[in-house]
């Protein structure tokens, strides 16, 4: 027969006692990485904003026959031609000749593999015009609404593999090509003004191509990145590079006090707090976890096992990579396309005669 105080013994201790709370060292900086990625994504932002306007004028100079202002193309636009990008880039490696034709798109893609690389895929959080569009609308979306809506993991992971059918859909399409086809298609009439397709597709939009763009506005506002998240094939591009990248989010369990608060902030919906090391290949290198972490030492940005890489340090790091590869190209001759006015003088103010090979 037990005592009373053997029954006392026996009883479980108080949940205070069982689970003690972890002490915060609270952090003694001011985390300024979201200061840093704000500035790269407003600057690449208006880059392309001015590319764009640049780009518009060149055209209305070829359509108009010459009778308005006189603008030199933007190579920068072909950063929006990431099919021919990849056929370029299949054709030099094969021939290790560098491209005459919209050689700048291959370079900026060349630029962007590299920033993923290293940096994870930091291309999609600090430097993607789409990627910080879509950041603001869910921003706009969480006041509008007071939160933002996740879709349940048996909905996510479904959508979440449509940007990696459509990667390997535009990877077939380029691997099945022999490096002669390459050069037809993007020597072709359709190959040489893609670009101004590409443009007069939005001066021209559709009610079809109206609709989709609507919806995937209002889905961007109610869900984090939805276009980055779950269709983008370009971010599904990056992110395998992003795999193999030393740089990485690190959680130092000893100094994680389990508040959840990274987890919560993560855009990309990663369980932050529940792991040691963020290898996912939705991981965008955007800091918001390691901005939102309030003990000292607990979530870093590593490069390897040792070193930790500082906001400022990735951010010069993006600027170095990205005008290495473009002043390399600028310096060997390889940015411009070598297209002669009276190419242009033909074919822009024909654009709409000339579809897909």
């Amino acid at each position: 027969m037990q005592t009373p105080q053997s029954i006392t013994l026996l009883e479980p201790a108080p949940l205070k006692q069982r689970r003690q709370k972890k002490k915060l060292i609270r952090r003694l900086t001011s985390d300024v990485s979201q200061k840093w990625r704000g500035w790269f994504q407003m600057a690449f932002l208006m880059l392309n904003l001015l590319i764009g306007a640049q780009f518009y004028l060149f055209v209305r100079y070829y359509e108009s026959g010459g009778r308005s202002i006189p603008v030199s193309r933007p190579p920068g636009v072909e950063g929006w031609l990431p099919i021919a990008s990849l056929m370029q880039l299949k054709a030099f490696l094969l021939t290790l000749e560098m491209p005459s034709l919209h050689p700048a798109g291959m370079v900026l893609l060349l630029a962007f593999i590299s920033i993923s690389f290293v940096f994870r895929k930091a291309f999609c959080s600090w430097l993607c015009p789409i990627g910080t569009v879509s950041e603001g609308l869910w921003l706009i979306g969480r006041r509008l609404f007071k939160r933002n809506f996740a879709l349940p993991r048996w909905i996510d992971i479904p959508l979440r593999s449509l940007k990696y059918l459509l990667l390997g859909l535009f990877l077939y399409a380029v691997a099945t090509m022999p490096v002669t086809g390459i050069r037809a298609f993007l020597e072709s009439p359709y190959g040489i003004i893609a670009d101004v397709k590409m443009l007069n597709f939005f001066r021209f939009l559709s009610l079809t191509g109206a609709i989709v763009i609507g919806v995937l506005i209002v889905l961007s506002l109610l869900i984090k990145n939805f276009w980055c998240r779950y269709l983008c094939p370009y971010g599904a591009l990056m992110g395998f590079f992003a795999k193999f990248s030393p740089s990485r989010i690190v959680r130092v369990p000893e100094a994680c006090i389990d508040c959840g608060k990274c987890t919560k902030a993560c855009p990309s919906l990663i369980q932050v707090d529940k792991l040691i090391q963020i290898t996912s290949t939705e991981c965008t290198g955007c800091y918001e976890c390691v901005a939102v972490c309030p003990a000292e030492g607990a979530l870093a940005m590593r490069f390897g096992k040792k070193r930790i890489l500082s906001p400022r340090l990735v951010a010069a790091g993006l600027a170095a990579i990205f005008l290495g590869f473009v002043g390399m190209a600028m310096l060997t001759g390889h940015w411009h396309s070598d297209i002669p006015p009276s190419v242009y003088f033909d074919l822009i103010p024909r654009a709409g005669e000339f579809g897909h090979p």
